[in-house]
């Protein structure tokens, strides 16, 4: 440690601290982002403006994605894997034993009686005797884990085949990696955007005090209190950015909500307070990195 920094240290030991002292340099924090947002002028204006319409069109985007991951899930729970067993094979006995399955949420025993009456009440048949199996019908939490389902059922060997509805489950899972990745690329976008936008806004800010900044320097003043007024004033943009791109948000999340109702699925639990919040952190988070950003780049504090 450097001598001028040993003397820097001893001072700040011996300065008084209260929380008076704490509030007055809160306020004069404060006060100083204020005064750089006053400084930006109609530039505030086109920021929240552009911030307003990245967010928003994350914002529906990512409310959709919910939606649509949602009637994926509802959709696949309906799907059924149909397991076929021997004669004499012990029904209800083999439905225990795959009801402990994992990601297995239920096991229903179709007796072959009633699938024969079923079949003969659809087709007129002879009367023979009855050809048709036990089946157990299986349903998945998950359709992502069908597969390994199936497979733990086909290595009893007294399920004879086993039937489900592949292609349609398959078509249910790549729509949900489609969202998935949808999701992921839209959210790597807009920081991207966000950031660049408050990066630009922050360095034009930085300039603009260049020669004030100097002088709170050679005065001593405390690196973070040069910094910090302007990682609120990025963190400002965005969350007043997000506050706006709220309102379109609102009219997506209607239209999304009455889809729903339409095909009788449920709405997401806390789909859309979950939304409201996401929209504000990724919003004040992301203009707050473009500032620090912007501050390591062209400001040397």
């Amino acid at each position: 440690m450097s001598r001028k920094q040993a003397i820097k240290n001893q001072v700040k030991e011996y300065m008084p601290k209260d929380w008076l002292s704490d509030i007055r340099i809160i306020y004069r924090i404060t006060m100083e982002a204020v005064n750089d947002i006053k400084r930006t002028g109609f530039m505030n204006i086109i920021i929240i403006t552009t911030m307003a319409a990245i967010l928003s069109i994350f914002g529906a985007l990512f409310r959709s994605t919910i939606s649509m991951a949602q009637f994926a899930q509802e959709l696949g729970s309906i799907l059924e894997i149909s397991a076929y067993l021997h004669p004499n094979a012990p029904a209800k006995e083999m439905a225990d034993k795959f009801s402990r399955l994992d990601h297995v949420i239920s096991v229903k025993v179709h007796p072959k009686e009633h699938g024969w009456k079923d079949l003969r009440k659809v087709i007129d048949l002879p009367n023979i005797s009855n050809p048709l199996p036990d089946t157990l019908r299986i349903k998945v939490d998950d359709i992502e884990y069908i597969g390994s389902v199936i497979k733990s059922v086909k290595s009893d060997k007294r399920v004879e085949s086993t039937n489900y509805p592949e292609t349609l489950a398959k078509r249910l899972q790549l729509i949900i990696h489609v969202v998935n990745t949808t999701t992921i690329v839209v959210t790597l976008i807009v920081a991207m955007l966000t950031i660049t936008i408050i990066n630009n806004t922050i360095q034009l800010v930085i300039q603009s005090r260049k020669d004030e900044i100097e002088i709170m320097r050679l005065m001593g003043v405390s690196n973070w209190y040069i910094r910090i007024p302007f990682v609120m004033q990025g963190a400002f943009y965005g969350f007043a950015g997000a506050m706006i791109a709220l309102i379109p948000l609102h009219f997506v999340q209607t239209l999304l909500g009455k889809m729903n109702q339409f095909f009788l699925i449920p709405n997401p639990l806390m789909a859309e307070g979950m939304v409201v919040l996401t929209l504000l952190l990724v919003g004040i988070l992301f203009g707050a990195l473009g500032s620090l950003l912007s501050i390591k780049k062209h400001l040397q504090v």
